[in-house]
Order: C-alpha cells, then sequence, then structure tokens
C-alpha cells in the first residue's frame, strides 16, 4: 500500500491534526495522527490491515498481540487477515501485562501491530511481555511511524507510513513557550493555558 493513499484516508477522515498536542509518550508535537478517526471505517481497518498482514504472510505467524488501546483495531484486523488468534496487553498500575486469561505457548511466533509509533515504548514493552512468557516475537509492524524510523521497538518492524514528526519533551517545547494550550487528543484535556 503506497504511503500516499494511506496518508490521503488521514487527511480526508480528519485523523491527521496540526496544532500543539500531548502525545501519549508525554512528548508534545504539532502533529497528532489520531488512528481512531481513520479505522472507524471497518472498510479502511481492513484495507490497512490486510497490507501489513501481506508483508508477514510467509513468517509463520501464530499469533497477533497489540498493546491496548490504540493498537486493537489494526491488531485484530492483521490477526484476521494472517487466520491466526488476537490477543492484547494492557496496563496495569503503570505496567504493561498480559491479561483476560491470555497465554502464549513457549516458542509462539508473534507479531506485535500498533496504531502509531513515536518512541516505540509501548510496541517495546509488549514485545518484552511476550518473551517473558516465552513467545517468540518476530517482528512489529504499525500503520505510522512519526519517528522516521529512528524508534527502538526492540525488534524489526515495518510501518504503512514512516514520517519524520518532532515530538519534543515539554521544557524544550516552542509552543508551550509561547503559552499556547497543549491537546491530548481523545481524552479532550488541555494542559496549561493560553497568555
Amino acid at each position: 500500500m503506497k504511503q500516499e493513499k494511506v496518508l490521503e484516508v488521514f487527511r480526508s477522515s480528519g485523523a491527521l491534526l496540526e496544532g500543539h498536542f500531548i502525545l501519549s509518550s508525554g512528548l508534545h508535537s504539532s502533529v497528532y495522527l489520531q488512528c481512531a478517526i481513520a479505522l472507524q471505517s471497518p472498510a479502511v481497518a481492513a484495507e490497512f490491515g490486510a497490507a501489513i498482514a501481506d508483508e508477514f504472510r510467509d513468517k509463520g505467524i501464530q499469533t497477533v498481540a497489540s498493546p491496548a488501546i490504540g493498537g486493537l483495531i489494526i491488531g485484530y484486523e492483521v490477526a484476521r487477515h494472517l487466520g491466526v488468534r488476537f490477543i492484547w496487553t494492557e496496563r496495569e498500575q503503570g505496567t504493561m501485562t498480559l491479561r483476560r486469561g491470555f497465554s502464549v505457548r513457549k516458542g509462539e511466533r508473534v507479531l506485535v501491530v500498533e496504531d502509531v509509533i513515536t518512541t516505540g515504548g509501548s510496541t517495546r514493552e509488549t514485545a518484552d511481555v511476550l518473551r517473558r512468557v516465552g513467545a517468540d516475537v518476530v517482528g512489529a509492524a504499525a500503520v505510522i511511524d512519526r519517528s522516521n524510523g529512528e524508534a527502538d521497538v526492540g525488534v524489526l518492524y515495518l510501518t504503512l507510513v514512516t514520517l519524520d514528526v518532532p515530538a519534543v519533551p515539554a521544557e524544550r517545547c516552542a509552543a508551550c513557550a509561547r503559552g499556547e494550550v497543549a491537546v491530548k487528543p481523545g481524552s479532550r484535556q488541555t494542559v496549561g493555558s493560553k497568555q
């Protein structure tokens, strides 16, 4: 799937936002990619899921796992297109865990799928949880990599779109220095105040 086609879906659905945002990593950015908006269309989710699945068909994937909540829709779609089961990790008291009775067999070949990679933290934590319980994490994938390929997810990964979208700590954020309100999309939470 061509990168420009994916970006056009984000633009036309209103999932590509510009402003002053706090990302789930805590970093600040002038661009936010709201995958939930793009993936609210089952047809789009299926198309993106199929494109990722096609890249991993010959890797012997037995399970797809995603970090909740962002990776759930795309992870499920990738699993559906590969014809394998889908599980997820989630945070419990700040620590990524495998819950809800999910388990993996020793050596089970797992692909970690996320919606957007910024620092790679959630993907890496998910892979680490799976390895600790015996899985063979063979790779990772995401719809968008906003790190321009620089994120460290702990395994080789593939994305449909690779962008260079700066994300900085609040203390180095020019918009914060100007007193602009920072928004955390999806939560309607604002931080700071406009001067």
